[in-house]
């Protein structure tokens, strides 16, 4: 928060008063103005004006009415005394102060109010409360807009916040460290409001100092950072508190030494101001004056820099729209996951700190703001939450992963009596200039000084010019967030448009729809597949788009979205890409990242999005179980000498019975098309490389790590470039990447390429306006038979020639020899595609199989070599998802939802492969029932 100024005062000469010298001094005589009760929360004991404040103003000639409360820290009979009327009705009352936000229902109109109205940024919740107050003909005037000349604010209960909120955190603290098993001073230190003033807490706090100074802090939790944001009365508060400890104070750039090599019977203090971690994003360096006015040029080093090192932030700094975040929610991610650092203990038996952040004491209380991750303020009954690296919260318990948060926001209430003299006292010399506030009357006719008349927000039904840039802030949320019509104060909505409806979209449709405030539209070619999945949940949204022949419609849509998941064939992703680029919205697919995709980065970066591949199965899954496996291996000192992994979905074995032993639960063009392609993958230290053409089929080898499955699998694309982006092409000699089968698969598909089925080539015969043809028919055409009367047994003889006998009979059995007709798409391979997908397909009370391997060879320090297998074997459910569908849509959709909410925030073209995002997804896939296996033997 900003310093705090106290205008210096002089004493009138009409009467016995004391006010500011800037305020022009008016009659008084006469006036009313009245305390309201404060009914924010069971705890608010402040009021704004305490009975050494009111004594003045009623020797002054001013009438007081002080509204009945029993709450207050200040009994009513101070305020009797001290001259004040004790009554309900304070409607006589021209000006109301008050401390915190007044319900709707008790405003009345016409009527000055001083208050903290929590509405300078739009804040959603207080904007039923703005909207009333225009609608009432209510002058708001808020304490936190009263400024002197320099910007600085001059009334607030900076101080006392500090204080409380130094004192609550270190009580905290003391609880959190004993659930991880250290007992500390700490312990013997209580809550702000445990306290009958600050000197009792200070006291407390000095006793513990005195332990400390002792040696009495265990070394097993290192020596203790306490950084500090901030140079105003918040952070001044604070550290009024911390150096009643024995203390050193530090700057920034002596953190890491400190943390290493401090010592343990003191603590070291760092204080933090803008300079020491705000760069211009051009250039570097930090010129004030350019920061007051560009804030959105800047961007903070605070993550980086300062808070590896920090055991305790305490932050008191006032963030405004559009200035950098200490902490986003992707650096939480990466501050909370556990490290190797030298603080770690070292005495034998001691337990281990999960991580150097132990607590943060947000007293700013700015959901979303300067640390973004705390969304919602704790409370006094409730003033602690764990808050740990996957976003989850724990109210109830000091023990678990995260780190310690406190964020009450009205800390100040907690040392009351101490909080309304200081308080009061910066208010009285300027309650003189509001007391000739009229509400009823132009803002004009008022002569109000500069601190007052620019602390009022509203007037005469409307926001005063200096804050009309609220509406346009409101709207401006309202329309980037695409907010649903409804009800004053309902929260905004995102929408989320998912192309295709098909096999794959239905688990990631009802995983988006179980959160809230969020708009799904899902948009298909086939309006019957749009309709069966939006159907399913109330409120999705279907629509009828082929982004290929409506180009425009495709723009339009995606013009209102906020993310779109594609789950369109890869060949179309990059068409989506190009429109949401230009829209500005974010992209989400489960496919390979191609070389267009790639093009595309830098255009991403500049327009601010987020276009995220290969969060599926395959690729998906893979890689974050990949990554989860070699990050914990090289955080260990190990290496990884081989990588062999093999994925694929089949169906369960019971319902395998056919040829190919396969049936579709994906995109089949894309199931015979990746038989054709090339594959790259690193054998021994060597490069090895496959051609096209159906070559894949015939570097098929058997898999015997599921004995009870009868399986095989061929190479997969290019492994190579994995070797890279996983961090292992210097450390292993072995890289593969392999799709997974049942055994008969490989044979099956050679029988149909070698037929000339699988050709992606158009075909005379296949010309969707050309005549119609069987399937019997293509084949002799395909075989060069030009009599396609011939004798069943004499074609299949020719065909037994072109593909061996064994093969002839897996052909008869897909009815490739029959007389049905075939849909022509213009190549063989869509025909083909076409007419497996209708004879292949899961049927009801069938389910499909997922199996995925990985089999990785560690080298570690000691010499010894571990072989680890990592296996997911999920079942599709009966007449419910298939396991496909749901390995390819619940991550897609959870990365979706991450996006959404903040904590994927990496702009450009991006892979799932750092730990701010393949650990959450994990985590939540496990949730979901996806749980992957680990076995290992020493070789």
């Amino acid at each position: 928060m900003q310093q705090l100024v106290v205008a210096p005062l002089k004493a009138c000469k009409k009467c016995s008063c004391v006010f500011s010298k800037r305020a022009k001094h008016t009659s008084v005589q006469g006036k009313v103005i009245a305390v309201r009760r404060e009914d924010q929360s069971v705890w608010e004991r402040r009021a704004p004006l305490a009975p050494s404040n009111v004594r003045r103003l009623t020797h002054a000639g001013v009438k007081v009415i002080v509204q009945p409360s029993n709450r207050r820290a200040y009994p009513m009979q101070t305020y009797a005394s001290a001259g004040a009327i004790i009554q309900e009705d304070i409607s006589e009352a021209s000006v109301i102060f008050g401390v915190k936000q007044v319900p709707i229902d008790s405003l009345i109109p016409n009527k000055t109010y001083c208050l903290f109205s929590h509405t300078i940024k739009a804040q959603e919740a207080n904007m039923p409360l703005l909207d009333a107050i225009l609608e009432k003909n209510i002058r708001l005037i808020d304490y936190e807009k009263l400024m002197d000349e320099r910007g600085q604010r001059v009334v607030a209960f900076g101080k006392y916040a500090g204080l409380a909120g130094m004192v609550n955190i270190l009580h905290g603290l003391g609880l959190r460290l004993l659930a991880l098993g250290h007992h500390t001073p700490f312990m013997h230190i209580g809550p702000a409001h445990n306290y009958r003033n600050s000197s009792m807490a200070l006291q407390a706090i000095r006793d513990a100092g005195y332990e400390i100074a002792l040696g009495m802090m265990p070394k097993s939790i290192g020596p203790l950072t306490f950084v500090f944001t901030g140079s105003g009365n918040v952070s001044q508060g604070g550290q009024e508190v911390f150096q009643e400890l024995p203390h050193e104070y530090v700057p920034p750039e002596m953190l890491k030494k400190v943390a290493e090599h401090g010592s343990h019977t003191k603590l070291y203090g760092c204080q933090v101001r803008r300079r020491h971690h705000l760069e211009r994003k051009d250039g570097g360096g930090f010129d004030p004056k350019e920061f007051e006015k560009f804030p959105s040029r800047y961007i903070s080093t605070f993550s980086k820099k300062i808070a590896p090192y920090a055991s305790i932030i305490v932050n008191g700094i006032y963030w405004a729209v559009d200035s950098p975040k200490l902490l986003t929610i992707p650096d939480a991610k990466t501050l909370l996951r556990p490290a190797n650092t030298p603080w770690l203990p070292t005495s034998v038996g001691s337990p281990a700190l999960p991580h150097r952040m132990l607590a943060i004491c947000d007293i700013s209380a700015d959901p979303g703001g300067s640390v973004e991750f705390m969304n919602e303020c704790t409370t006094i009954d409730t003033p602690f939450c764990l808050y740990d690296a996957d976003r989850n919260k724990d109210t109830k318990s000091f023990k678990g992963p995260g780190v310690l948060v406190c964020s009450i926001d009205n800390m100040p209430t907690q040392l009351p009596r101490e909080a309304t003299d200081f308080f009061g006292d910066l208010l009285y010399p300027y309650a003189f200039d509001i007391l000739q506030s009229d509400a009823t009357q132009p803002l004009e006719k008022h002569n109000f000084t500069p601190s007052v008349a620019g602390a009022i927000i509203a007037s005469n039904g409307k926001l005063t010019p200096n804050f009309q840039y609220i509406q346009e802030l409101r709207l401006a949320n309202r329309s980037s967030r695409h907010k649903v019509p409804g009800s004053v104060g309902e929260a905004p909505a995102s929408r989320v448009i998912v192309l295709g409806a098909g096999m794959v979209s239905a688990p990631l449709v009802e995983y988006l729809h179980r959160g809230k405030n969020l708009n799904i539209t899902v948009a298909s070619a086939l309006k019957d597949e749009a309709d069966a999945v939006a159907g399913r949940y109330p409120g999705v949204e279907p629509v009828l788009l082929d982004v290929v022949e409506r180009p425009d419609m495709l723009e339009d849509l995606i013009g209102t979205a906020d993310l779109v998941v594609s789950l369109l064939p890869s060949t179309l992703h990059y068409l989506v890409a190009e429109v949401c680029i230009n829209a500005g919205v974010h992209l989400v697919t489960a496919s390979y990242c191609t070389d267009e995709l790639k093009e595309m980065h830098d255009r991403a970066v500049e327009k601010g999005i987020t276009i995220l591949n290969e969060v599926g199965l395959d690729p998906g899954i893979d890689h974050l179980l990949a990554m989860e496996c070699f990050d914990e291996v090289h955080q260990a000192g190990g290496k990884v000498e081989s990588f062999i992994s093999f994925c694929g979905g089949v169906p369960a074995p019971e319902f395998s019975d056919n040829a190919l032993r396969y049936k579709f639960s994906w995109n089949p063009r894309g199931v015979l098309l990746n038989t054709l392609g090339t594959a790259t993958f690193i054998k021994d230290g060597e490069i090895v490389q496959i051609p096209g053409g159906g070559q894949l089929m015939r570097e098929t080898r058997s898999l015997d790590f599921l004995p009870g499955f009868a399986l095989e699998g061929f190479p997969n694309r290019d492994s190579t470039k994995y070797a890279k982006l996983y961090g292992i092409e210097n450390e292993s000699h072995t890289v593969l990447r392999g799709t997974l089968r049942f055994q008969g698969f490989a044979d099956t598909i050679q029988g149909l390429q070698l037929l000339g089925l699988m050709d992606p080539n158009p075909h005379p015969a296949l010309h969707p306006k050309g005549p119609d043809i069987t399937w019997r028919q293509l084949v002799c055409t395909l075989l060069g038979v030009t009599d396609p009367s011939i004798f069943y047994e004499n074609l299949k003889t020719r065909v037994a020639q072109c593909v061996g006998n064994a093969r002839v009979r897996a052909i008869e059995s897909l009815g490739l020899l029959e007389e049905d007709p075939v849909l022509k798409l213009g190549t063989p391979l869509d025909s083909l595609s076409h007419f497996l997908s209708r004879k292949l397909s899961i049927e009801n009370g069938e389910r499909d199989l997922v199996v995925l391997r990985h089999e990785v060879l560690i080298l570690w320090p000691d010499g010894k070599r571990e072989q680890r297998a990592i296996n997911l074997v999920e079942y599709g459910e009966i007449d419910g998802h298939s396991a496909m569908a749901k390995a390819v849509g619940f991550p897609a959709a959870i990365a979706s939802r991450m996006i959404l909410d903040g904590e994927i925030q990496q702009k450009g073209c991006i892979l799932p492969f750092t730990p701010d995002i393949y650990r959450p997804i994990l985590s939540r896939l496990r949730s979901e029932g996806l749980r992957p296996t680990e076995r290992s033997h020493w070789l």
